[in-house]
């Protein structure tokens, strides 16, 4: 079997060698950088399964790095950063992170994260390869083979984690998704009560979605949300 190949990106050199011990003691491969713009091209350049990246590094931070990695990929993104607040977390979800971790932190509990992102990418990347159904409701089009979103013919960017929200509450017109079923199903980890991250991701997915009237996506209140097929 193929080894997963973990990219890391710190300019604290013995944080990098610190994880990169930890992953290949499980068998992974690695690849070290030390700034945002070698991050972005490592991607760009090698066969890379998942990327750890700093938020603080050097020519471009780990932000600028996942929008120019979501324009083109897919892979899963964990944060590994020394900003702790609940802002900091959802700001990185939102631009399109998957994890996030704070420091310091448990290098045996960072690569049970790995080991679960990789789990899901694998998983998602078996259905896709089976074949799901394209949604199409009130001219938007949901396909989750080329993992677009048009609306009246238009293109709408969303992010990996807005695009599964979205598909899963379409396949599922009129069934009432909570915050921690959501969570639970496109995320892939325990809740432990993260429904600002969903609420959050609602949010701009309605904005993006031009939801003046909330039209597609429903709050059912006291209980979650619903996509109005």
């Amino acid at each position: 079997m193929t080894r997963a190949t973990i990219l890391i990106a710190d300019d604290d050199t013995e944080i990098a060698e610190l994880i990169a011990i930890h992953l290949e003691q499980e068998g992974y491969r690695t690849v070290k950088v030390s700034d945002g713009a070698a991050a972005v091209h490592a991607v760009q350049s090698q066969s890379i399964d998942l990327a750890i990246l700093d938020i603080m590094m050097p020519k471009l931070d780990g932000h600028e790095v996942t929008r120019k990695i979501r324009e083109t990929y897919d892979l899963p993104i964990i944060f590994l950063s020394a900003k702790t607040s609940d802002l900091d977390k959802i700001t990185g979800l939102v631009i399109g992170a998957d994890d996030y971790m704070t420091k310091p932190f448990n290098p045996m509990e960072l690569v049970a994260r790995v080991k679960a992102q990789l789990r899901r990418s694998f998983s998602l990347n078996q259905s896709r390869q089976a074949g799901n159904p394209v949604v199409e409701a009130g001219g938007l089009i949901v396909d989750p083979d080329k993992r677009t979103v048009l609306r009246y013919g238009q293109n709408i960017e969303l992010t990996p984690k807005e695009f599964d929200i979205l598909y899963l509450m379409a396949r599922h017109p009129n069934k009432v998704f909570s915050a921690e079923n959501l969570f639970r199903q496109v995320w892939g980890e325990s809740y432990y009560g993260s429904g600002n991250t969903v609420m959050v991701h609602i949010r701009t997915l309605r904005k993006k979605l031009g939801e003046a009237n909330h039209s597609f996506i429903k709050t059912v209140w006291g209980v979650g949300y619903k996509f109005n097929g």
